[in-house]
C-alpha cells in the first residue's frame, strides 16, 4: 500500500509539474483598432474576426494562446526578439518579409481600396487622384503599393496607425486613403465612417506590393509551431468553423481562391 501511494504522489507530482511547464504561446497583434479584425474593448478584452480565428486554431492545436499588443512598426522586431511568439495582425506576405520570418498559409486575402469624402467625384485611379495628399499607414503593404502606383502623381502622407489616418480623413486633412479594403469597409461601418466617407474603388491587385494573401508570422526558428498553426488553420476551414466565424463579420468569401 505505502509505494502504491508513493506512486500515486510521483504521477501526481509530474502531473503538475507538466501543467506548470506547459508554454503560453502571446499571439502578437497591431496595438490598434482594426474593424472587423481586431478591436480592444474598455474591459481590456480583444474581439474580431482574427481574434477569433486565431481562438480557433489555438483550440484545435491544443495551445493556450494569449493576446499580447505591440506596435505594428515594431511587431517583427518583437517577434524575433522572443516578446511574442505569432504574429497575427492581418500581416500580408511578402517575398520581403520573409527574409526575416516565416508565414503559415494564408487564411484570407485583400485587395487595397481608396475612401475619400462623399463629396468626391474622381476615378481611383493615378490619374484621377492626381494633386490629392493620400493618407496610408507606415510599413504597410498598402503605403508600398500607393507609393508604386500614385506615388509620382499623389502626395502621400504617412501616419503610424491606420486609425490616425481614417481620423485625418474624417476631419477633412487629406484627400483620401488607400488601405485594405475589408479594414475600410469596417471604417465605412462605424458612425464617423458613415457621416464622412465612401468607397470610392477598388485596386487592382499588385502581388509584388501587396503579397500572397495574409498569414501568421513565425521566427525562422519555430517550424513546429508554425506546422501547428498550419494544421489548425487546415483543420477550422475543413470542419467548416472558419466559415461560421466569417459569417460573423462578412457576407462574402475572404478567403479567395
Amino acid at each position: 500500500m505505502k509505494k502504491q501511494i508513493l506512486a500515486l504522489a510521483a504521477m501526481a507530482a509530474v502531473a503538475v509539474s507538466g501543467v506548470a511547464q506547459a508554454k503560453t504561446i502571446k499571439v502578437g497583434v497591431a496595438a490598434e483598432p482594426y474593424p472587423p479584425f481586431s478591436t480592444l474593448d474598455s474591459s481590456g478584452k480583444w474581439s474580431g474576426w482574427e481574434i477569433d480565428l486565431m481562438h480557433a486554431i489555438c483550440k484545435d492545436q491544443h495551445l493556450d494562446c494569449v493576446v499580447k499588443a505591440v506596435a505594428w512598426d515594431g511587431i517583427i522586431p518583437a517577434l524575433n526578439a522572443g516578446q511574442i511568439d505569432v504574429i497575427m495582425a492581418s500581416m500580408s506576405i511578402t517575398k520581403k518579409r520573409e527574409k526575416v520570418i516565416d508565414f503559415s498559409n494564408k487564411y484570407y486575402v485583400t485587395p487595397a481600396a481608396v475612401v475619400a469624402p462623399k463629396s468626391a467625384t474622381y476615378k481611383a485611379t493615378p490619374e484621377g487622384m492626381k494633386g490629392l495628399t493620400i493618407g496610408v499607414e507606415i510599413g504597410t503593404t498598402n503605403q508600398a503599393y500607393a507609393k508604386k502606383f500614385f506615388g509620382k502623381t499623389a502626395t502621400l502622407k504617412t501616419y503610424q496607425t491606420q486609425d490616425q489616418v481614417d481620423q485625418d480623413l474624417a476631419a477633412g486633412r487629406i484627400d483620401a486613403t488607400i488601405a485594405d479594403q475589408f479594414a475600410l469597409e469596417g471604417f465605412l461601418a462605424t458612425p464617423s465612417g458613415k457621416s464622412c466617407c465612401k468607397l470610392v474603388g477598388v485596386l487592382p491587385y499588385d502581388n509584388e506590393t501587396l503579397g500572397t494573401g495574409i498569414g501568421a508570422g513565425f521566427r525562422k526558428s519555430d517550424s513546429k509551431l508554425r506546422a501547428e498553426f498550419n494544421k489548425g488553420i487546415a483543420d477550422v476551414r475543413k470542419s467548416g468553423e472558419y466559415d461560421k466565424i466569417t459569417k460573423k463579420y462578412f457576407n462574402f468569401n475572404i478567403y479567395g481562391n
